[in-house]
Parts: structure tokens; C-alpha cells; sequence
């Protein structure tokens, strides 16, 4: 299991401070090695149904570098002290030795705490993580609550669900994202870095999403700004997952952005409404090493290593492009496991919600229209989503009937048609 963190929680002077281990890669990983280069060459690990291909070989990812109960690991140790109202007051990060206690998934602790039986960090967790929360939508954040699809085995058997996060995972990633802001802080103020950006939406953009709620009957009052809006919607309704599946066009266009002397023009992550990086998962993601080096020379007051600053200009175009790969990958092996799993079944009749309505649907090879009006179907179950075509135009956020008319595991394509 490749374990980026390790978290400690404590009160401290009327406020809170958390100690956030991150795996320590450069321990095992020199400038310029074969290792080096193929993480390079990678960016990041791409995740499949039940496998993995790995940023790091598994002995370290797994083994070595990852922070795994009962073992003395190497680690970046970030120190942050929070103040009552949750603001960041002071930031350290050195590197340590660190062994953590357990190994614990979201689901498990989840359940501990709804039964009153959790350690009495689960509650620190909690207390601190709605506090971040409630900063968060202060700073006017966002968040989109759509369901995601997650493939599962069982019985040697793939299958589809829908997976909503539990709040304790929502809690945790507060942290991260808290580390993530903290570096990002250190890097503004030492004037070297590595940003995580996402550009504000386009006030045409922000005006289009209210057409689309006009549409979907969905009240959107005048003094209602677009992050409030967005976190009043409701995914259990099948108007708000339209309106949700909308809101996704406003959130594209994230990258990244090196600096070294003059700050970035563009340096705020939208949906955060903060400055932010990426930096809690090493193992995972190859920007994070750079940033965690680019932060510990900060903190020690010492000059950034010479391979992390030859290293920052190309980081946001090949990062952007095992973005891109990994996007993909993932995107392969959900078409995969959705043709896979419809097969048998093409021609049934299914229940779902339209949560994306387009124009004509054209084919690749000719250009030629195939279909007078086409989008996406959410079946409930199973929880896939796949494409849809109609001769009529398509009722966006409505139940409706969908036939399968195509499932090809090797074009890794499924299609369904409007029946009502």
C-alpha cells in the first residue's frame, strides 16, 4: 500500500496544531538516476480496475518509502499551527523519522464515529475539519458533490457503484488541503515554487449555468453567488446531478505554474479560492517531491537545491501531459468495465436521468450527423453513464427510458437510445 501520510492532531494554545508526515521520496530517489528518470518519464500512477501501474517501483512505493504501521520511515515533517478561528499561524516543515501507529480506512472510522467509539483524534479531526470547511466557503470555495463511479472486484467479477465520500474523508482532505495552502504560502513568500492554478469561471460562463438552472427549474436567486448556489445543490435529485454534471465546465482548465523570482501573474486555485500546491503525496505524484524540497530549503533558510530549480520549468507541461494520460487511462478502463458489464444485455430497457444535453451527434470518419440530438444518460443501476442519442431533443435533469443499443468491449463503447 503506497502510504503518502501520516497525521497527528492536537490542541495547543487555544488553537491546534497538526503534524502532517509525507513520505520522504528524495531519500530514495537521487537527481538524475534511472529511477529519477522514469518518474520523470511516468509523472504519476495511473489506477485500473484492480491494479495499479506506479509512479515509483512497488519495493518503494509500497514497501520502503511508504509509511507503513510499525516501521521507521523517513518523512517530511510538516508542523502547522492553527489559530481558534482556523487561520494558518505559523508553518515548519523539516525532515524526520516517523512511525506511524495504524493503518485505517475511511469507512471503518466512519463507522467508529457514528457509534461514539473512536479514538479521540477522529474527533479533533472532525472539530477541525468542518472549522476548515466553514473557512473554505468564507473564502468563497467550492465544492462539487457528484457521485463518482467506482469499479470494484468481487468473486473475480467487476462491478459498478456510485460512491459518495463519507465526512471523515471530506475532514481528512481539509488537512491536505491545508498542507497544500501552507506550502503554497512558502513558496509565495520565498518567491520559488510550483503552483496548483485553476483560472475563475468566465463571467459568460457563470451566466450560462444560470440558463441551465432556468431550464432544470432549479431557483437561482439574483444575490446568490456561484459558490453558494453550487453548495446548496442536492445530488440525491435528479435536476441537481444535471445542474452538478453543468457545473464541471466552469472547473476545467487546472494546471500548473513554476516561478522562480517574478510571482505568477494567475497564482489562485478557483475552486479554493487560495493559493495552493500539490504536496502530500510523493509517492503518487512527481510534483509533490519538487515542492516539498522547494519547502524545506525555505524553512531551513538554505538555497534550493540546484536539480529542484533546473527542474520547475518543465514541470507544468509534463505534468500536464500525465494529467492527460492518466485522465485517459482511467476514463479506458470505466468504457471498459461499463461495455463489459452491458453486453449481455443489449436491446433491455433501462431506467436513468439525462444529466447532459447536446446538439447532433456527428461521426468521427465522415462528419456526417448520426443522430438529431445526443448526451449523456445516468443509469441508477447499474451505476454507469454513458452516451445517449434521440431524434427528439433531450429533457436535461428528467427520468426517463433508455434502450442499450450498443456494448463493445473492444471499441470500449456503449450507447443507448431514448425510448420516452
Amino acid at each position: 500500500m503506497d502510504l503518502d501520510q501520516a497525521l497527528h492532531l492536537e490542541r495547543r494554545d487555544g488553537g491546534y496544531r497538526v503534524h502532517y508526515a509525507i513520505a520522504d521520496v528524495a531519500a530514495f530517489v537521487a537527481p538524475g538516476d534511472a529511477l529519477d528518470a522514469e518518474a520523470h518519464r511516468r509523472g504519476e500512477t495511473l489506477y485500473g480496475a484492480d491494479s495499479r501501474i506506479p509512479l515509483h517501483p512497488p519495493v518503494l512505493s509500497e514497501g520502503a518509502a511508504s509509511l507503513l504501521p510499525g516501521q521507521l520511515r523517513p518523512a517530511l515533517l510538516w508542523t502547522i499551527d492553527l489559530d481558534a478561528g482556523g487561520e494558518i499561524a505559523a508553518i515548519d516543515v523539516r525532515r524526520a523519522r516517523v512511525q506511524s501507529r495504524a493503518r485505517l480506512d475511511y469507512a471503518s472510522v466512519q463507522r467508529q464515529i457514528d457509534a461514539g467509539t473512536a479514538d479521540p483524534l477522529w474527533s479533533l479531526l472532525r472539530e477541525l475539519g468542518e472549522l476548515r470547511q466553514r473557512r473554505e466557503q468564507a473564502r468563497g470555495g467550492i465544492s462539487l458533490a457528484l457521485p463518482e463511479q467506482e469499479i470494484s472486484v468481487a468473486g473475480g467479477q467487476w462491478q459498478l457503484d456510485y460512491r459518495v465520500s463519507q465526512p471523515v474523508e471530506d475532514w481528512n482532505a481539509q488537512i491536505s488541503l491545508l498542507t497544500g495552502m501552507a506550502a503554497a504560502q512558502l513558496m509565495v513568500q520565498g518567491r520559488i515554487g510550483l503552483l496548483r492554478t485553476l483560472p475563475p469561471p468566465e463571467p459568460q460562463a457563470v451566466a450560462r449555468l444560470k440558463l441551465t438552472a432556468q431550464v432544470l427549474g432549479i431557483a437561482w436567486p439574483a444575490a446568490q453567488s456561484y459558490p453558494d448556489f453550487i453548495r446548496s445543490l442536492d445530488p440525491a435529485k435528479d435536476t441537481h446531478v444535471a445542474m452538478l454534471t453543468a457545473c464541471t465546465t466552469v472547473l476545467r482548465g487546472a494546471g500548473y505554474v513554476a516561478f522562480d523570482g517574478e510571482l505568477p501573474a494567475q497564482p489562485v486555485q478557483s475552486a479554493l479560492a487560495a493559493e495552493y500546491a500539490h504536496a502530500t503525496a510523493p509517492l503518487r505524484r512527481l510534483v509533490d517531491r519538487y515542492v516539498g524540497e522547494v519547502c524545506l530549503a525555505l524553512c531551513a533558510k538554505q538555497p534550493v537545491p540546484d536539480w529542484v530549480r533546473a527542474g520547475l520549468p518543465a514541470l507544468p507541461e509534463l505534468m500536464a501531459e500525465a494529467d492527460r494520460r492518466a485522465h485517459q487511462y482511467e476514463r479506458q478502463v470505466i468504457d471498459l468495465v461499463e461495455a463489459v458489464l452491458l453486453a449481455p444485455r443489449v436491446g433491455e430497457t433501462f431506467q436513468g436521468a439525462i444529466v447532459e444535453a447536446n446538439g447532433a451527434e456527428h461521426d468521427r470518419g465522415n462528419g456526417n450527423a448520426v443522430a438529431a440530438h445526443a448526451g449523456v444518460v445516468m443509469l441508477r443501476d447499474p451505476a454507469i453513464e454513458a452516451r445517449v442519442t434521440s431524434a427528439a431533443p433531450l429533457p436535461l435533469g428528467r427520468d426517463v427510458r433508455v434502450r442499450l443499443a450498443m456494448a463493445d468491449p473492444v471499441k470500449r463503447v456503449v450507447r443507448f437510445e431514448l425510448v420516452d
